[in-house]
């Protein structure tokens, strides 16, 4: 069988990729051995975001004389969050298994491997094609720490499919998915400690943006320990021990459950890319801002390349694959990460757009900085909602946004008008001249942009 251009993962990149080769006028083929649906939709975002929504209810129901209102006894019945969330996440995996199965496309529900660079076996097909693109995203890692795996855990695509609550869990990680899942068992009532190495959570971020949410988990009953070295593991009982060190001091923690939330790897077992002839260095597939492998004609998107694991990142370079793809004498469309963003659902929600202050020093680029607290902030304060801040980077010669950022309630959603002024590259001034309606959270943004519009006048009037 002959495509112009084959892609190898039906998630969200490999569709984008799909969708946008097939309007440029090309014989798509594409190889998903299943479930189809995509990792977002049937193991990341929406089962993810799904839960989350029925902790932060419950969360609520249990503040209620903070709000003048009469407490009601609140209890979480795990088995239903669960049926809820596969209710809803089987009817946009059939959205998407539907568009999988258009008959524009030649649908293969087989495993794919490589015979060479020009050539594909899935199940029973050969298939050669003019290009081919890599997006099979990722699965759990598994982490060398001793007796963990005789121990026995649960990972991330375990627990949204846990129906009996444990009493208590150990979460091993400190990144989006760690967090995000441990602040909801803690909610719904497993005690939890959570386990990060470094001295924070969120160890590639901004200090200050993580601080806030390691306060809140606390507030909440969750026993947090960073600057932690976790040793090995043992078995108790009923009970799964962690040996460790927590600011140099052994000690041990015991659970009935632990969740290993310590990352994802790209999924490239079993492509055998080295008869693709495509480098793989340190398990990911490398690339080029045209999306690009070591091949030419071969393209790697999503989770597969390790450079960004954020879905609306995986389609935007799956579209930029799809057309090169299709044009491959054209001048190539490149991926610009300027408007990187990245949004963490925990309470308070971690968001951020640009340049971080770590990113900025690293990178030795000159930035003036501001930021405003929500405990300050009248729409805040009556939502009872004070946890967090926003955080403004500016260019010290224009004023112009380099990175925005906020810790603090529906960070997710006020992070898109800073999105969008970047987007036009605009400035802190352009951020003061926006009228923002008062009493709202977005009017917070308009505090920090105007000491930094102070900072840059002031500078340019020497």
């Amino acid at each position: 069988m002959t495509h112009d251009v084959v892609i190898i993962g039906g998630g969200s990149a490999g569709y984008a990729a799909a969708r946008t080769a097939r309007d440029e006028g090309a014989d798509v083929g594409i190889i998903d051995h299943g479930p189809l649906g995509g990792l977002c939709i049937l193991r990341g975002c929406m089962p993810t975001k799904t839960i989350l929504r029925s902790s932060d209810v419950m969360s609520l129901m249990k503040r209620a004389e903070e709000f003048g209102l009469k407490p009601v006894p609140a209890k979480a019945d795990l088995s239903a969050i669960i049926n809820r969330k596969a209710r809803l996440i089987g009817e946009f995996a059939d959205d998407r298994i539907h568009a999988l199965q258009d008959p524009r496309f030649t649908l293969y529900e087989e495993r794919a491997a490589f015979l060479s660079p020009y050539e594909v076996q899935a199940g029973t097909h050969k298939l050669t094609a003019k290009a081919f693109i890599i997006s099979t995203g990722s699965v759990v890692s598994r982490v060398p720490i001793a007796e963990l795996e005789e121990v026995g855990y649960l990972t991330s695509d375990d627990a949204l499919e846990l129906h009996d609550l444990p009493p208590s869990m150990i979460v091993l990680g400190g990144g989006p998915v760690a967090l995000e899942l441990a602040q909801f068992f803690q909610r719904i009532g497993t005690l939890v400690t959570l386990i990060q190495r470094s001295d924070h959570v969120m160890s590639q971020g901004d200090e200050d943006l993580a601080r806030p949410v390691e306060a809140r988990f606390r507030e909440e009953g969750m026993t947090v320990l960073t600057n932690t070295r976790l040793h090995r593991f043992a078995k108790d009982g009923a009970q799964k021990v962690a040996h460790l060190t927590h600011n140099g001091e052994e000690t041990t923690i015991s659970a009935e459950a632990i969740l290993q939330a310590l990352g994802r790897r790209p999924n490239i077992d079993g492509l055998h890319l080295d008869a693709a002839q495509v480098e793989v260095r340190q398990g990911k597939v490398i690339v080029d801002d045209t999306m690009r492998t070591s091949q030419p004609h071969i393209y790697a998107v999503g989770d597969v390349n390790g450079l960004h694991e954020i879905v609306h990142i995986a389609i935007q370079q799956g579209e930029i694959a799809g057309w090169n793809a299709v044009h491959s004498q054209a001048p190539s469309r490149r991926y610009d990460d300027r408007l990187k963003t990245q949004v963490v659902f925990t309470d308070p929600q971690i968001a951020g757009v640009g340049l971080s202050e770590k990113d900025c020093l690293r990178q030795q680029i000159p930035y003036h900085l501001a930021s405003y607290p929500f405990d300050d902030h009248g729409k805040s304060m009556t939502l009872g909602e004070t946890h967090g801040h926003v955080k403004l980077l500016a260019s010290p010669e224009d004023g112009k946004l380099l990175g925005a950022h906020i810790v603090g309630p529906d960070a997710a959603e006020l992070i898109h008008e800073l999105i969008a002024v970047m987007y036009y590259h605009g400035t802190v001034h352009d951020l003061v001249r926006m009228p923002h309606y008062h009493p709202t959270l977005a009017e917070i943004i308009t505090y920090p942009a105007e000491e930094l519009a102070g900072q840059i006048n002031s500078r340019s009037a020497v």
